[in-house]
């Protein structure tokens, strides 16, 4: 089997692929279409007997700010496991999931945030590789200056208002909070 030392490269553009109605990625030579689709976003608001968990973040961006533990959805996973890794990859935390709590759309960012409402099984938490310090915080405790961005404020706000509550609709963005700005 011989190596090609020169591999063809694809030479992609911006274009409206033929019967689409928005520019995509298409490769010149072979007509590919390399489809750009939105980010999906993981996450918790955990508690522990009254109080919230909350990550200080260790990576841009927003190093230094409180955020709850959430991330990126990976390949081939569940949005409710996902929300679990993330708990632990970023608090040590081990957690049960309750209850969707809420969909967010960013679309200045191109994310959807899937958040849940959880419980941790106890209150062991250190912090994990992106996180620089991990804290349970009554509610007037929250350091609500501090926060990494205005969807931990939203979900938090959301948290609270079905505290307690078996059922509920999940939320969604805040009036007036579409993101897009």
């Amino acid at each position: 089997m011989s190596h090609d030392p020169d591999p063809p490269t694809h030479r992609f553009a911006r274009r409206v692929p033929e019967g689409d109605n928005r520019q995509r990625l298409v490769c010149g030579e072979c007509g590919f279409i390399a489809y750009e689709n939105p980010k999906v976003v993981v996450g918790s608001v955990c508690a522990w007997r009254g109080r919230v968990l909350l990550c200080r973040r260790a990576i841009d961006p927003r190093s230094g700010y409180w955020t709850i533990p959430a991330g990126f959805l990976e390949q081939n996973e569940t949005t409710a496991a996902g929300a679990m890794r993330e708990a632990w990859e970023e608090a040590h935390a081990r957690i049960e999931i309750d209850a969707l709590l809420a969909v967010y759309s960013i679309p200045r960012l191109s994310q959807v945030q899937i958040m849940y409402r959880a419980a941790l099984r106890d209150d062991n938490v250190s912090p994990g590789a992106e996180s620089e310090d991990v804290r349970l915080f009554d509610w007037a405790d929250i350091p609500w200056s501090d926060l990494a961005f205005p969807s931990v404020r939203w979900v938090l706000t959301h948290y609270r208002d079905v505290e307690g509550v078996p059922l509920f609709a999940a939320r969604g963005n805040p009036p007036g909070e579409f993101g897009d700005r």
